[in-house]
């Protein structure tokens, strides 16, 4: 679903997703966040998310709101910086790419977030190889929660049974942790690898396994 507050930006969106090989469903659109809960903007598998809307504050809580409920999230916006493409990582956007990028880049966001494949778009990977910060990805509590819990565990099933989550829920909070690790530079694409890695940057202990 596209969330924005420009008609001419979902008409855009809307037409690049229909010529798309194979075509790109777009279920629901609107310029509010809230159109996400409602209808069949509760169904999408991913989100197109304008990071301004109606203000000129970046919208961050409104995406937290979105990451927090387990939405796959790119944020599509006219903000070209490094500051905002980080912070959107951080929250835990699936990716970030500016309008002034290619309707393919857009295109393979959509999918890649649908598939829980990592995607880099070039404003993206500029912001992540300019970035000066430890490349200690930043994982939110919820994120390393689940983390914990299902190295605990034997099966997702059983974190999702643990946390009242549903098991949807608890891969995409994994992938969106391997997400993020690969977009740093450090891939983790196995349950030991990701372990490690965890070890590795003090986001949990050996005494937690």
């Amino acid at each position: 679903m596209i969330i924005d507050d420009h008609p001419a930006i979902v008409a855009g969106v809307r037409g690049w997703c229909a010529g798309a090989e194979p075509p790109i469903e777009v279920v629901a659109a609107g310029a509010s966040v809230e159109h996400a809960w409602d209808g069949a903007g509760r169904t999408a598998d991913v989100v197109v998310f304008d990071l301004q809307l109606d203000s000129s504050t970046p919208a961050y809580g409104e995406l937290g709101r979105l990451v927090d409920d387990g939405r796959q999230v790119i944020v599509f916006t006219m903000r070209d910086d490094q500051e905002a493409a980080l912070a959107c990582l951080d929250i835990g956007a699936f990716s970030y790419l500016t309008k002034a990028e290619s309707e393919a880049h857009l295109i393979k966001a959509i999918r890649a977030a649908a598939e829980d494949r990592p995607y880099t778009p070039p404003a993206l990977a500029g912001a992540i190889s300019t970035d000066t910060r430890s490349h200690r990805p930043r994982l939110s509590p919820r994120e390393i929660s689940v983390l914990v819990s299902w190295f605990q565990s034997e099966s997702k099933e059983m974190v999702a049974r643990k946390l009242h989550l549903s098991t949807r829920t608890v891969s995409t909070y994994i992938d969106r942790v391997r997400i993020k690790y690969a977009n740093v530079g450090r891939p983790a694409p196995t349950k030991a690898a990701l372990v490690a890695r965890a070890v590795q940057d003090g986001l949990v202990r050996l005494d937690d396994l």
